[in-house]
């Protein structure tokens, strides 16, 4: 799905994005709601970027990377973490592009997240190239994700990649099987 976000562009440089776990729903100006085989999962464009919900046999797991005025969690290169049963692994790059490969990347991200039944896009006012897209996936029992943020005054490309699975060992039922 894509969409047009009705607001100013918030985070207009990439050194602005900060990553946290944890934090509470934040106002969003679009919202995919998804169910991946038991789990229910909630894609949120922010005006300051994305917000990504997870929830399953009453765990939840919120990932919030946005500009954050007051944040002290700079946007990290990678991120491992233990959750009860579940393993949670993050990681993030920034592209560095030219105009014209900025252009063209762009435009690609953007047609495959739009007709993604599992893509959220939103393009911000003032550039057809300033957006997040979000999309999601279950794979081999793992709820997956991925994310851009696209910075063109920068000629910037922010992805982000996130995995959450159940622990090995971990009871079954804490994230089910992809057998499902």
């Amino acid at each position: 799905m894509l969409t047009t976000l009705q607001t100013t562009y918030t985070d207009t440089r990439a050194a602005d994005l900060a990553w946290a776990l944890g934090r509470d729903r934040l106002p969003a100006l679009a919202v995919l709601n998804l169910e991946l085989a038991g789990a229910k999962l909630e894609l949120r464009l922010l005006g300051a970027s994305h917000q990504v919900l997870l929830e399953e046999g009453g765990v939840l797991c919120s990932e919030t990377v946005a500009c954050m005025p007051g944040s002290r969690t700079p946007l990290p290169l990678g991120v491992a973490k233990r959750m009860g049963d579940w393993e949670y692994e993050f990681a993030a790059r920034v592209e560095n592009l030219s105009q014209g490969s900025f252009a063209g990347r762009a435009q690609e991200l953007l047609a495959l997240v739009a007709d993604h039944p599992n893509g959220l896009a939103g393009t911000f006012p003032g550039s057809p190239y300033a957006f997040t897209a979000m999309l999601a996936q279950r794979h081999e029992g793992q709820v997956r994700w991925r994310t851009w943020h696209a910075y063109p005054q920068e000629g910037q490309l922010v992805a982000t990649r996130t995995r959450v699975g159940v622990r090995i060992g971990a009871p079954a039922g804490a994230l089910e099987s992809a057998a499902r």
